[in-house]
């Protein structure tokens, strides 16, 4: 058997909404739609039930994604019915877990068009409530949030592993000696970043609003200062050096792309953004969950015969600056000019489940408009993994 070529041909995404802002009124699954829908009519040549599937990344799934939300959105976006979905779930890596997948299995011929991308609405995500262990209980029951991090924990579990995520990142902070004011100008440096993109219109080409929501650009942008970020206190710890304003927010949002062959590039007679190359996955202590693109971005260049000095650009999720900046300090041969060039999600934000998607997408978009070179998608993962993506034009 031979493996395939894979292709992007295109990728779209939504603007990124905060928590409780423009998107939050919009149920994921109608979000995850949009994306669908949005990025089908873009390719008016294909014929969409030639689509063999759609892998879907969600991390939560506890509300009204519950239901497959990756087949809901198929149907929501009026795609024939005889397109199927999937969702997957590998937390924050969970909408790059999706590109991957249907790489796969276009590659091995198990398709030869398919759609992946990602949603997540931390804003509508449900609280929750444990079935009693016996009948009627008198006394009261506790709730859950299922917005973000650790719930209903296995005591099993050493306590180590079970830390809050942002007491993971400064974990990280103190083992690599990464400073509060370190950290805030990378803060600083990703909002100008994605500010700048923005307005020279680097985004146009892959963002679709939602219609009837006024929101044309990633909504937690915002013009700042060391000053201002001095003034936050950490979050975590009362010694810490993580705050608000130097990690992702809480986000809603969702992307996708269009993967195909050779015989599904003909059928959308469009050209291909870039080639998949490689992946990788790796695993890491819990409580260094941010360190983990380390491994994966190793593995996944080595798979692809790169190495750091081949890169054009590079998307690193941001879920903290001490997490990002704790990554680039183990990379030594990684021109840290090519990290993120329009900005990452510390300003953009880090929609859960839709995240790797966009990271994806925004790689491809990069390598189209540079007409050549090679992109890498990395992304940390809750519970210690990474995952990385290989591109090429």
């Amino acid at each position: 058997m031979s493996i395939r070529d894979v292709y992007i041909v295109d990728a779209v995404r939504t603007p990124i909404g905060k928590f409780g802002g423009a998107l939050a009124a919009v149920r994921p699954d109608d979000l995850a739609a949009h994306v669908v829908r949005s990025l089908v009519d873009r390719s008016p040549e294909l014929d969409p039930a030639r689509i063999d599937d759609v892998y879907f990344g969600d991390a939560n799934g506890a509300g009204e994604d519950n239901r497959d939300v990756a087949r809901m959105a198929v149907l929501l976006a009026g795609l024939p019915v005889s397109v199927p979905g999937v969702t997957v779930n590998r937390l924050c890596g969970s909408g790059l877990e999706a590109v991957i997948q249907a790489a796969r299995a276009i590659a091995v011929g198990d398709a030869s068009i398919a759609v992946a991308g990602g949603v997540e609405s931390m804003s509508r995500a449900p609280w929750v409530v444990q079935k009693p262990e016996r009948a009627f209980p008198a006394g009261h029951q506790q709730m859950f949030s299922t917005t973000l991090g650790w719930r209903m924990t296995n005591p099993k579990l050493p306590a180590e592993w079970t830390v809050a995520l942002g007491g993971g990142a400064e974990l990280i902070a103190d083992r690599h000696g990464i400073t509060r004011e370190q950290q805030d100008a990378f803060a600083l440096e990703s909002h100008r970043k994605a500010a700048e993109a923005w307005a020279k219109g680097l985004y146009d080409g892959e963002v679709v609003p939602y219609a009837g929501v006024e929101l044309a650009r990633d909504e937690c942008i915002r013009e700042s200062s060391p000053e201002a970020l001095a003034r936050l206190k950490p979050a975590f710890r009362t010694d810490g050096s993580v705050t608000a304003g130097n990690a992702s927010p809480l986000n809603d949002g969702a992307a996708a792309l269009l993967l195909v062959d050779e015989d599904g590039l003909r059928a959308t007679g469009r050209e291909p953004l870039a080639r998949i190359r490689s992946s990788a996955v790796t695993g890491i202590e819990p409580q260094l969950f941010g360190l983990g693109p380390v491994e994966a971005v190793r593995k996944a260049l080595a798979r692809a015969g790169k190495d750091f000095g081949d890169l054009t650009t590079f998307e690193l999720n941001e879920a903290f600056a001490a997490q990002s900046l704790g990554c680039l300090a183990e990379w030594p041969g990684l021109d840290p000019a090519v990290v993120n060039p329009r900005g990452g999600a510390i300003a953009i934000g880090h929609p859960l489940g839709a995240s790797g998607a966009r990271l994806a997408g925004a790689v491809a978009h990069q390598l189209a408009a540079a007409g050549s070179g090679t992109g890498l998608a990395a992304l940390c993962i809750g519970v210690g993994q990474g995952l990385a993506l290989v591109l090429e034009r």
